[in-house]
């Protein structure tokens, strides 16, 4: 897999792209906005990772470019404001996800699966974690043989997070999923659901799936809080 990194801060450049090649993936290092436009038009690549804030030609700008050539490759945004506005103006220009800075790097790499196994097509009407499964076609879950009965809305927050396994969720970035963008946040409604979800999945089972991150959000992952 070759991935194109967009990062004008060299340092943070270097370090990522260094993990990255430590997990076997293929790298090619840019800078600024006009060079990466260069890479882009002549090479293929499986993933782009793209700051926002760039010299020459900015991460927006590029994206746009990207899409108005057609080009479907998946784009995660790297960006230091964490705003709806900025969220917003990035998914909207073309852009897949996003991650605030500063991230830890195996969310990132969490993300970049993600999103190449949405391109390659590597989909399944099932999506399992341990012994919860997921049935997308039929919209049942079961834990182990025993079957779990969800409302519309925790059936739709459940199938996000699968979808998302490893990575960490904003209680804002479910909101937007679940309500779209025109839902005002700021309420208790994603613990709430979050609370019903853990009765029904976690509370006789021995083996916790649904994680708590302390002031960042939620996260479906079989290890032990």
């Amino acid at each position: 897999m070759r991935l194109l990194l967009v990062e004008d801060e060299p340092e943070l450049n270097e370090i990522i792209a260094k993990r990255l090649k430590k997990e076997h993936y293929g790298v090619d290092q840019c800078f600024d906005g006009e060079e990466a436009w260069d890479y882009i038009e002549f090479t293929e690549y499986d993933a782009i990772i793209l700051d926002i804030m760039l010299p020459k030609i900015d991460g927006i700008e590029l994206m746009k470019r990207i899409r108005s050539q057609k080009k479907d490759t998946p784009v995660i945004m790297l960006t230091a404001k964490d705003s709806t506005e900025d969220r917003v103006k990035g998914l909207d220009s073309g852009a897949d996800d996003y991650l605030i800075k500063p991230f830890a790097f195996d969310e990132l790499l969490a993300r970049i699966r993600v999103l190449l196994r949405r391109h390659t097509g590597q989909t399944s009407n099932t999506m399992t974690l341990a012994d919860l499964v997921l049935d997308t076609d039929k919209k049942t879950v079961k834990r182990g043989e025993q079957a779990i009965i969800l409302s519309s809305k925790e059936y739709a927050i459940l199938e996000y997070m699968m979808h998302n396994q490893g990575i960490v969720l904003s209680r804002d970035k479910i909101e937007q999923h679940i309500w779209n963008y025109d839902y005002v946040g700021g309420s208790n409604i994603v613990d709430v659901y979050i609370r019903y979800l853990r009765v029904k999945i976690d509370k006789d089972a021995p083996r916790k799936l649904i994680h708590t991150v302390r002031g960042m959000g939620y996260v479906m992952r079989e290890d032990h809080d």
